[in-house]
């Protein structure tokens, strides 16, 4: 128990504080009115097996937290089960790779970002081997608590040499990707978002398409420029709609490639002279965020900038969409952030 969790604990309360009664075992997101797509990881991996047979799935015995299972169904030939070992996970796709297939190898974000780091990086990215890394319960995504919120996976992985890095928003980055990562030629870390995945992007920008190393405008908006990744794109697009009725016309730039950056867009959509904001679902510390301020101050763009994110602090543990409100990930609360800097 965090020294914040006993100061709430043992301090009296005068009035009962508003929380969702949900177990922290179910890591769902409130989307609320998004129609969504079961397993799209799973079932896009199937369809692009299907006309390349050097796709292969990986697993540290977390088929069906990561939607593996599919894939596994479909090609029990080409599945792995390595149990819980994640360094030997990445190595055998490393070795995999060698043989010349593409493994794509899942487990939680903690356990690829903390446990088999090294790994990773030693076996996988000094030799820029083809190795995709799918990792759930990214950032706040789950109630467990720190020891499987993966708040700093970014930070941690955003220093390696020919890692690529991405954070897609939805089903259809989710779908689209795959592919994607196929054809690249080089390892790729990917967080994922499993299960009954939102369908968001595709109802504000029919024609999205994923793009890898590209960030797309999925709303423009004259008044504040909202840059984000991962759900918080999700996030951004809701509380735009919110601010709308103020007034307020918000665009929102989602960036589902990490690493590289797509600067070229960043900094001409940042030159526009809008309040510019970052949204991630990820520490302060080493994240989109940093990515940005970065680039801005390197070329000299220079927009009145905020950010939103998680504090650089281990969170609590709780029902997820008790968790969101109070780090201020929830659509409300994002909006009356930007109120408030307007």
């Amino acid at each position: 128990m965090t020294a914040a969790a006993r100061a709430r604990k043992y301090t009296p309360r005068t009035a009962p504080e508003t929380k969702v009664a949900t177990s922290a075992m179910i890591a769902s997101l409130a989307a609320e009115g998004y129609d969504t797509v079961s397993a799209p990881f799973g079932h896009a991996l199937v369809a692009a097996a299907k006309t390349d047979s050097r796709i292969v799935g990986l697993t540290a015995d977390l088929a069906k937290y990561t939607d593996l299972h599919v894939f596994a169904q479909a090609y029990p030939d080409r599945f792995y089960q390595m149990g819980m070992a994640e360094q030997l996970l990445m190595s055998a796709s490393a070795g995999l790779a060698h043989e010349g297939f593409i493994p794509f190898a899942t487990t939680y974000a903690v356990f690829a970002s903390r446990r088999a780091y090294d790994f990773i990086c030693m076996a996988i990215a000094e030799e820029n081997l083809p190795v995709k890394i799918i990792c759930g319960l990214p950032g706040l995504t789950t109630g467990y608590g720190p020891s499987h919120q993966a708040t700093e996976d970014l930070a941690i992985f955003r220093g390696l040499p020919n890692l690529t890095i991405l954070d897609p928003c939805d089903a259809t980055d989710m779908a689209q990707m795959v592919p994607a990562m196929v054809a690249h030629d080089g390892p790729v870390y990917a967080r994922l978002l499993r299960g009954k995945v939102p369908s968001v992007l595709t109802r504000y920008k029919p024609d999205y398409q994923f793009k890898l190393g590209r960030a797309q405008m999925i709303r423009d908006g004259s008044d504040v420029l909202v840059v984000s990744s991962g759900i918080m794109t999700m996030r951004a697009l809701d509380a735009a709609e919110l601010l709308a009725a103020d007034g307020v016309d918000v665009g929102v730039l989602h960036v589902p490639t990490i690493k590289p950056l797509d600067t070229q867009t960043i900094l001409e959509q940042a030159a526009k002279g809008r309040l510019l904001v970052t949204a991630e679902n990820h520490s302060e510390i080493g994240g989109l965020g940093e990515a940005v301020a970065r680039c801005l101050l390197h070329a000299g763009v220079t927009p009145t900038y905020r950010q939103i994110a998680l504090p650089d602090a281990f969170l609590e543990a709780g029902a997820l969409p008790t968790l969101h409100k109070m780090y201020g990930l929830d659509t409300a609360s994002i909006a009356q952030k930007i109120r408030g800097w307007l």
